[in-house]
């Protein structure tokens, strides 16, 4: 199979000591591209390296709604974001502006209103990505937790197309708003245990889909340190649910993959 995951976290320290192991796992169950995902101006200062060193690993920068140093959250002791990081929302974007050519996204971006109520702010960060991502026209990876509904109105009013909503986990009504906003939706490496991505898998038009681990998150079995490699259980269910084989989902997703990212 040709495998992508679209979005994980190789920066992250779950992978400080076994990277290479991790990488050749993912390669030898036929990964082709690991887009990983930036979170603050640090964490897309090491993306940005990782890829030098790893061709597997395809960057994208981007700035965490939680991460963002002028968005207030609710519990500072959450272990969900990174506050140590203090540089601006003008600066991390001006960082990820001068690296356009070198990145294949922006992300991890959106909005978050289960760890923070600061609306507005997050509002005013994101609609500074959106315009930032037409501007170096490179398309954006959307995490969007109890703010699907919203996440959905900011695009359509931006008339915004080129977007990945990671993880969503909006309803039927607001899938299908995101099938008619041309929008694209990832079935991660869990969806061997969530009846809602299997319901994703089976509904939505096969050329919106794309797969994806968040790992080291959302691994098929609770409590382990999820693997690129496991994309392949994304793969399987789109597989299942389609009535077609994995090597034709895998085949689906890759193409997808290629608009969208190249």
């Amino acid at each position: 199979m040709i495998l992508v995951d679209v979005h994980a976290h190789m920066d992250f320290p779950e992978f400080e000591n076994d990277l290479p192991e991790v990488l050749n796992r993912a390669k030898n169950v036929g990964m082709v591209a690991i887009i990983s995902q930036g979170v603050h101006h640090a964490s897309n200062q090491k993306v940005l390296e990782l890829s030098k060193k790893y061709p597997l690993i395809r960057p994208a920068m981007g700035l965490y709604p939680l991460n963002a140093p002028n968005v207030a959250v609710i519990d500072e002791s959450q272990d969900d974001f990174d506050r140590k990081h203090a540089t601006s929302v003008d600066d991390t974007l001006k960082f990820i502006r001068q690296h356009a050519a070198e990145i294949v996204a922006i992300g991890e971006v959106g909005i978050d209103l289960h760890f923070s109520e600061d609306e507005q702010h997050q509002i005013d960060n994101f609609t500074r990505i959106l315009q930032l991502s037409n501007a170096i026209k490179k398309p954006v990876i959307i995490h969007s937790r109890k703010a699907e509904k919203l996440v959905l109105d900011i695009l359509e009013d931006a008339k915004h197309r080129n977007a990945v909503l990671h993880c969503f986990s909006g309803g039927k009504k607001l899938i299908q708003r995101a099938i008619d906003l041309d929008l694209h939706l990832t079935v991660t490496s869990n969806a061997n245990r969530s009846q809602h991505f299997q319901m994703m898998a089976r509904t939505a038009p096969l050329d919106r889909l794309l797969t994806e681990t968040d790992a080291p998150l959302l691994g098929p079995v609770v409590g382990e340190r999820n693997e690129p490699q496991n994309v392949q259980y994304a793969v399987e269910i789109i597989a299942k649910e389609r009535g077609i084989t994995p090597d034709e989902a895998a085949r689906l997703v890759y193409m997808n993959y290629q608009n969208l990212f190249l």
